[in-house]
């Protein structure tokens, strides 16, 4: 797949296919994103890996989430912030902390994502969507 292109292209998220807490949010995003532009892959299957080679990053990026949108790559706060302002109201009124430190907004996302798979748990095997949602995963 090609994401690089027009801005018909969909966004990509890469999340963790074993922490419960990505999981929660794919499906959160699903639940929400009624024009469907949002798609979703593991970062730990070829995709996921292809995609974080082509944007510079390390095949190993498990401790965050990434957000692949035209061709550009956010990870951590800024992706879930991006997130949230294309998902519309009310997810968008927390953008404007983008105007934060980005090294303040990553602390607090550090926290969470250092103790997800305590506080939230993980699975041996990545999720298995649903057939509704099976549309919205690229592997």
């Amino acid at each position: 797949m090609n994401i690089k292109g027009s801005q018909a292209q969909p966004i990509v998220l890469l999340i963790d296919g074993h922490c419960n807490m990505c999981h929660g949010l794919a499906k959160f995003v699903i639940r929400r994103d009624k024009r469907a532009i949002f798609r979703f892959a593991s970062l730990q299957s070829e995709l996921g890996r292809r995609l974080l080679k082509e944007g510079g990053m390390r095949e190993d990026t498990l401790e965050t989430f990434v957000m692949v949108d035209n061709g550009k790559y956010f990870t951590k706060s800024t992706a879930a912030l991006r997130i949230g302002r294309k998902l519309g109201a009310p997810w968008a009124l927390a953008y404007p902390s983008i105007a934060l430190p980005r090294f303040v907004r990553d602390r607090v996302y550090d926290f969470v994502a250092r103790r997800r798979y305590r506080w939230f748990g993980h699975s041996e095997s990545c999720l298995l969507p649903t057939p509704e949602m099976r549309s919205r995963f690229l592997d």
